[in-house]
């Protein structure tokens, strides 16, 4: 198996022998075996991965099948298409740690919000999105359509009317390959982000209603709907980056059909991998060990069950380099 990995993944299987590191490579192998075996896998993204430009090798997992279903925050479905359309404007401050006050208010009167060392440019990156996107979702009203948040992305990037605007290769958007492949979005709390916030003035100044956007709620009965249709055989696996929302939301599905609905021949989430740097602590459900979420009903106690508690920035390329070859 070694020899038909390239360097990276020769030197993952090499060196990462123990802790943390020995993790890694068997959560890696442990997703390889599953998609082998016939499963499914839902990739969950928290945080500001999108940012950190994980799409760069998260888009080729997508364009070679490795992807079935994604689970993001509403700042990673918008962030990945900023990054796309306005990469050379963003600003890297090193230094973050060092800002004063005074040096963050300045950044902010310059037009940009800082994600740790990464600033974001307001003007060409959101405001640049949102003249097209309006259109998009003014058009669907005047329809009478409903669509999902990532549905109307989706439109936005088939379109074509942000091409011109691309500043890095689009092979290196996530969002983009899942666009041309269709590939399922849950956006659960879509609401708290830039875009929604940006929807959400548009309902207060009545130039669109609320219904337009389809719900949370109707992305977990649309999920329900899907995890039926794809959970036999090997069944569905969860891999989880970071904590939040984006993972919180869709694990549940599980649970909701076996103890709400009493659907009893709902399989669990066959294989669960969590990339989080958040610690076990008192009520912290994030750094909650995998064994923690046997008792919600969500994993089976043969489920295998992987954590890695470092940050996701480092290692889930690591991840994806070893699933692609590379």
């Amino acid at each position: 198996m070694i020899m038909n990995k390239g360097p990276i993944s020769q030197f993952i299987q090499h060196h990462y022998r123990h802790f943390n590191a020995a993790a890694l490579v068997d959560a890696a192998k442990g997703y390889e075996t599953h998609l082998l075996e016939g499963g499914k896998m839902m990739v969950t993204l928290a945080g500001a991965m999108s940012t950190a430009e994980l799409g760069i090798s998260f888009a080729e997992m997508i364009r070679q099948g490795k992807v079935d279903i994604i689970s993001c925050t509403g700042a990673n479905l918008e962030e990945d298409i900023m990054n796309l359309v306005a990469h050379t404007h963003y600003k890297r401050v090193p230094n973050y740690r060092d800002l004063s006050p005074q040096e963050e208010w300045e950044l902010l009167e310059k037009g940009f919000n800082r994600v740790t060392d990464t600033c974001i440019p307001e003007e060409e990156a959101f405001r640049r999105i949102q003249k097209h996107i309006y259109k998009i979702w003014k058009d669907a009203e005047s329809k009478g359509e409903r669509y999902f948040p990532h549905e109307y992305m989706y439109k936005l990037l088939l379109s074509g009317v942000m091409q011109e605007h691309y500043e890095i290769d689009p092979r290196h958007s996530w969002m983009l390959a899942a666009a041309e492949k269709n590939i399922p979005i849950i956006v659960p709390g879509w609401e708290d982000s830039t875009m929604g916030n940006i929807f959400a003035s548009y309902c207060i100044k009545g130039e669109l209603q609320a219904s337009t956007m389809k719900s949370g709620i109707e992305y977990m009965v649309w999920l329900s709907d899907w995890y039926r249709k794809n959970s036999s055989g090997k069944g569905v696996g969860f891999f989880q980056i970071g904590g939040g929302i984006a993972g919180d939301f869709p694990i549940c599905v599980v649970p909701m059909m076996y103890q709400d609905l009493e659907w009893h021949d709902v399989p669990f989430w066959s294989y669960f991998c969590q990339i989080s740097d958040s610690t076990t602590s008192y009520g912290s459900y994030s750094g909650a060990v995998p064994n923690e979420k046997i008792t919600w009903g969500k994993l089976d106690i043969h489920t295998p069950k992987f954590i890695i508690e470092s940050d996701a920035t480092i290692v889930a390329p690591l991840i994806f380099a070893y699933l692609l070859g590379w």
